[in-house]
């Protein structure tokens, strides 16, 4: 076997991984990286391998459990899934939802998650009859998250909130690669569910979708997302149809429109409507169990109603003009906009994004005062901010 130089005091202590074949540096403790102790070598000792080296280590059993690389293949790879996350997390359970809530992310003025308002937003959403939230959505800007903030957002909101709500993560991406990954990471850390969109940009075939989704359906309940408008891609019926037949196939957020709900939900595939101005009809006339809504961040309440207590279409109508008027600019833009006037989150933009114009600023203002302001999230009176209340962040 080849042996391995002890390192000096202060020296760097290097670590041997069978799996990783290389030797990694880390820190003694107490000791900043770097340093070297008087008397100490003048370089760190270094740990190289020639291939003839390497042969003999790779069959080395280093300590009770731990076993060579050569052990390891990838017929024994598992998702990182603990059996206690496997047995709390149904596909029925995610099937019966009627209400999720695409929840918005609140920031600090340097651009940080401002979790004290995250936590308020949680709460205000658990208390008002939703039943599940996505988080790190396109409402909840993941796509402007590190995928450690993203995963973290997705532990703390489990941690804080997972015994009351639905936490459904979105981990889809168009590489497969880092769907995999971040949908491990996300059933790790306790998601219940994830949230996958098709590859967008880099559009595939109808064999790539099919395969894509083949990667990532056996980890744990998935809804998948269709949403053109966004991705450039329509994820036909012929795809839904052939991946409905998997155990964690939960459903759809399907937002081509009504005729495609009813295409779906006529042959038993569970379906939320991903626009909220259909919403009611979709789920009281074309069969959808609920919706995955952006209005609920402001109505939760109302929204509940229109999901739970049978046909109403005078609510229906009295919600239109403020989902209307949220979609009047890319989402979350008229959201985020529309939570910093009603005072429950600060009025802070990740960029691209930037608030609604003050004409519609005003015009929020009296929307909220027709549908009562008692109906809407926060306790604080509804303003017209100016423009320069706004913080809008590019570096954080």
């Amino acid at each position: 076997q080849p042996q391995i130089p002890k390192p000096s005091p202060g020296s760097l202590v290097f670590t041997r991984r069978t799996t990783m074949m290389a030797a990694q540096p880390t820190a003694n403790p107490g000791v900043r990286l770097g340093w070297k102790a008087p008397g100490a070598l003048a370089s760190p000792p270094r740990l190289a391998l020639s291939r003839s080296a390497a042969a003999p280590l790779a069959s080395h059993r280093v300590g009770r459990g731990k076993f060579s690389a050569a052990a390891i293949t990838t017929d024994d790879y598992l998702p990182m899934r603990s059996t206690e996350v496997k047995n709390r997390t149904s596909v029925d359970g995610i099937k019966s939802l009627r209400l999720i809530t695409a929840v918005k992310t609140p920031y600090l003025p340097d651009g940080r998650f401002d979790l004290e308002a995250y936590d308020s937003l949680i709460n205000t959403q658990i208390n008002g009859g939703a039943e599940g939230v996505i988080v790190g959505g396109t409402t909840g800007e993941g796509h402007l998250m590190s995928w450690d903030e993203h995963i973290m957002l997705i532990g703390h909101t489990v941690n804080c909130f997972g015994t009351n709500i639905k936490v459904i993560g979105n981990t889809g991406s168009n590489s497969t690669r880092e769907a995999i990954h971040a949908s491990e990471q996300g059933f790790a850390v306790g998601m219940h569910a994830a949230l996958h969109v098709n590859p967008y940009y880099g559009k595939t075939s109808t064999a790539g979708l099919i395969s894509h989704f083949d990667e990532v359906l056996p980890m744990g309940p998935t809804i998948i997302y269709n949403v053109p408008s966004r991705t450039g891609q329509d994820i036909p019926p012929a795809v839904i149809e052939a991946l409905s037949s998997y155990p964690n196939m939960a459903g759809v957020k399907e937002c081509v429109g009504h005729e495609r709900v009813k295409c779906y939900t006529d042959k038993g595939i569970t379906i939320w409507s991903g626009n909220d101005d259909e919403c009611h009809d979709s789920r009281w006339k074309y069969g959808a169990t609920g919706v995955i809504s952006v209005t609920s961040n402001l109505v939760p309440g109302l929204m509940r109603s229109l999901m739970f207590e049978g046909e109403n279409a005078a609510l229906n109508e009295k919600l239109l003009p403020l989902m209307k008027w949220l979609f009047s600019e890319p989402n979350p833009i008229g959201l985020n906009t529309a939570l910093a006037q009603l005072g429950v989150v600060r009025p802070v933009f990740r960029r691209p994004y930037a608030p609604l114009s003050l004409e519609k600023r005003t015009e929020f203002v009296r929307i909220v005062e027709a549908i009562g302001r008692e109906n809407f999230v926060g306790q604080k009176e509804v303003r017209v901010l100016d423009d320069d209340d706004f913080v809008l962040i590019s570096r954080y």
